[in-house]
């Protein structure tokens, strides 16, 4: 008897926990705070490099979030602990020391989301599987919508930092992008950058307070139909080397965030931090990123010009990573 009350005790134990479910994951490079429904910022992390301590999206406002709508129809849902959340239905989440799964559904429309995280084939990255599926028995009406938006706040000069985005130009998912890190998660919200800031594909706006806004359209779901694509979260020491993990993994497009003191991304003892997409209609950047040496001579020879040789991107079949 004492047997079995134990077993049934341990797989009770073994059931992921739903509500108020997060976790805290790490691959031992990079550590990552997930909330139950699948955006950042939990128990004081957000994204970390732990080979430096520094913190880039938990200081401050806790901004970094996502959300998922149909196009014309006023339907949507979205997560974001700082800037609010609606309009969706926790399914599960489970998590490991280095893995967390969220599934969620919107309240309004037959669609689940989920956001399985999982260490990459490239330490200084994280990958996030994002999967859509229509679960319900019709198409849907419009065009799925998906957004991702954070604040960063890049330590060890939170609220002062460099902010670049790459490769959304004549990308056929991307909507729009800037700066706007303080903007609602949901697609519907509003879009503009902030005053003085950036849209479209910038390099190094800033110093100043803001983050990254990626808007994204999918064609319509039919029924029992998905739509999947990834999101890396990561850290380098910095931006010749963040390049090369996304040419590792075949990402598209990019956001990074730099330290106030740190505008080209080498300055020893800081870091770049990352997050990158694939599978949204990019370019992929497999193959096309240059060694760190002839990057820097690219950018002594060149001077200003050197910011725009972070668009030299290759046509290359997407890898797995």
């Amino acid at each position: 008897m004492l047997k079995t009350i134990l077993a049934a005790s341990a797989a009770f134990l073994a059931l992921p926990s739903i509500a108020g479910a997060q976790a805290v994951i790490d691959n031992g490079t990079i550590q990552l705070g997930v909330r139950s429904l699948g955006d950042l910022n939990t128990a004081g992390v957000g994204m970390k490099d732990l080979r430096t301590g520094f913190e880039a999206t938990y200081p401050g406002c806790t901004c970094e979030g996502w959300g998922v709508a149909v196009a014309g129809t006023g339907i949507t849902g979205y997560a974001n602990s700082a800037i609010g959340t609606s309009g969706l239905n926790l399914v599960s989440f489970a998590s490991t020391a280095s893995t967390a799964t969220s599934t969620v559904a919107l309240s309004a429309a037959p669609l689940q989301v989920t956001h399985a995280y999982t260490p990459s084939k490239v330490a200084d990255l994280y990958r996030v599987d994002v999967t859509i599926t229509n679960t319900g028995t019709a198409a849907t009406s419009g065009n799925v919508l998906y957004r991702r938006v954070m604040d960063w706040d890049i330590e060890p000069t939170a609220f002062y930092e460099y902010s670049t985005i790459q490769g959304t130009t004549g990308a056929k998912n991307v909507l729009y992008t800037s700066d706007n890190g303080f903007a609602s998660s949901n697609p519907f919200g509003d879009r503009g950058a902030l005053v003085g800031g950036a849209e479209g594909d910038f390099v190094d706006a800033g110093p100043y307070d803001h983050g990254a806004l990626f808007d994204f359209s999918f064609s319509p779901l039919a029924a029992g139909a998905s739509q999947s694509f990834s999101i890396y979260f990561g850290a380098t020491k910095d931006e010749p080397s963040a390049l090369a993990a996304l040419g590792a993994v075949g990402a598209e497009m990019y956001s990074f965030g730099q330290s106030g003191l740190d505008k080209d991304g080498g300055t020893a003892g800081y870091a770049t931090f990352i997050m990158g997409f694939k599978g949204v209609g990019g370019m992929s950047m497999a193959g096309a990123v240059p060694e760190p040496a002839t990057w820097a001579m690219m950018i002594l020879g060149m001077g200003g010009i050197g910011g725009g040789l972070r668009r030299r991107r290759a046509v290359a079949t997407l890898a797995t990573a």
